[in-house]
């Protein structure tokens, strides 16, 4: 192999290996580099305020969320409602929330918060019928600083 071919052909690795390294080492790191980085990222709204619907009884529903660590739910965002299919009128669901835990908080100030698991049980009416949906609406926030929009989930009510 002659000189010339030699030193193009390592001029072209070299640019290659150059390339390659400049490539990884000006990548944006991702969300967990983030985190271990100290700039927290939000986590998706699902895996931040996991919840499910349980039917505990007749007509009777319960709501469980399992917040992540170190996010919180505000005990003042919960509002449930029943919306029906053939008046589309809402109707208002009275509910006993547990305490939650005392918290100054930056954007709303002294609030209640739930960190850990927080169950709501509800009793829908008993005449109600086929096609009515249950509203839910929560909001939470991260302890770092970073609060999720008011949600508004539907459930499909089967009495």
């Amino acid at each position: 192999m002659s000189t010339l071919r030699q030193t193009g052909l390592l001029l072209v690795l070299s640019l290659c290996s150059t390339f390659g390294l400049a490539q990884f080492d000006t990548r944006a790191p991702s969300g967990l580099e983030n985190r271990a980085l100290g700039n927290p990222s939000p986590l998706p709204l699902a895996q931040a305020f996991p919840f499910y619907v349980s039917e505990t009884g007749p007509n009777q529903l319960r709501v469980t969320w399992t917040p992540a660590a170190g996010h919180y739910l505000y005990r003042h965002a919960f509002h449930f409602s029943l919306q029906s299919e053939a008046a589309g009128e809402l109707q208002e669901l009275r509910v006993t929330l547990p305490a939650g835990l005392a918290k100054t908080d930056q954007f709303f100030g002294a609030i209640e918060a739930y960190y850990n698991s927080v169950s709501v049980d509800l009793l829908l009416p008993p005449a109600t019928a086929t096609g009515t949906v249950l509203l839910i609406q929560y909001q939470g926030c991260a302890d770092w600083g970073f609060c999720y929009p008011p949600q508004r989930e539907s459930f499909a009510v089967h009495p």
